[in-house]
């Protein structure tokens, strides 16, 4: 793949569970499936969870890169923004932004993005991402986190109807 398979790693502003309710990870995993059907990335595996996310995605070859991040970010901070205004407007109070550009700010300024050259460490990072729940005591097993891609890698079950396997592109 020329483009480069990246594991990437979005953290809330200061650690803050702000993707624990349902409903914001709903607004990650519905923001994915749009870039997916969309032409815009190929989605190999995700993880959600309360307080960042991991991907391993790849944009598609007419995006640039940071854009497509840009817009995953600024996409979903909107709509957890608009969620909180109006089920939970005191929490907002935690993301108002010192900058002057925003007037709320929910992601950690730098995600961590990382290219993958070879299948063993996407398979790696695959497991990696996977276990990432059973490691912070949300499950037993990988497959029962329900904001994961683990049952399609487990299963064979594609529940998003957005995932592709790996190893199709690497």
């Amino acid at each position: 793949m020329q483009n480069g398979i990246k594991f990437f790693t979005a953290t809330c502003l200061n650690w803050q569970n702000l993707l624990e309710p349902d409903e914001h990870k709903e607004i990650i995993v519905n923001s994915l499936r749009f870039l997916v059907e969309n032409g815009r990335i190929w989605l190999y595996a995700f993880v959600i969870m309360p307080n960042h996310i991991h991907l391993l995605w790849c944009k598609q070859d007419e995006w640039i890169e940071k854009n497509v991040q840009q817009m995953f970010l600024k996409y979903t901070a909107q709509q957890i923004k608009f969620n909180l205004l109006e089920w939970n407007p005191n929490e907002l109070k935690k993301y108002v932004s010192t900058q002057d550009d925003r007037d709320y700010h929910f992601w950690e300024r730098r995600a961590f993005s990382s290219t993958m050259y070879n299948r063993k460490v996407a398979s790696q990072k695959i497991d990696y991402i996977h276990y990432n729940p059973v490691k912070k005591g949300l499950c037993s097993d990988p497959v029962d986190y329900k904001y994961s891609s683990a049952r399609f890698y487990e299963l064979n079950n594609d529940e998003w109807g957005s995932i592709t396997h790996f190893a199709d592109h690497l």
